[in-house]
């Protein structure tokens, strides 16, 4: 949008500048976290805390759906899975109690 503007009988264009903004819909979540954890928030105002959960569940989900496309592709069957997991245990509890 083009203005003519007179002042002290010379003309002015001000051209109106527009900027392509991609605003993206969001969903809201609560997210409850102990007293004493949003006092020590507090002390760091400058951080942007709704960013940092943010970016935490998109990590996670991306984990998630990676775990989720290998376990398409296994041929592992359930009991197989039960049978690792158990001894996967064993081997770290021994680990880490010797």
């Amino acid at each position: 949008m083009n203005l003519n503007l007179q002042y002290k009988k010379q003309k002015f264009y001000i051209c109106d500048i527009t900027y392509l903004c991609v605003v993206m819909q969001m969903g809201n979540i609560t997210l409850a976290i102990p007293d004493d954890t949003h006092r020590e928030m507090r002390n760091f105002s400058e951080v942007r805390w709704s960013e940092v959960a943010r970016k935490a569940i998109v990590a996670k989900l991306e984990t998630l759906r990676l775990v989720e496309r290998l376990a398409k592709k296994s041929k592992l069957t359930e009991g197989d899975i039960k049978k690792f997991s158990k001894k996967i245990k064993s081997m770290a509890t021994k680990r880490f109690l010797a």
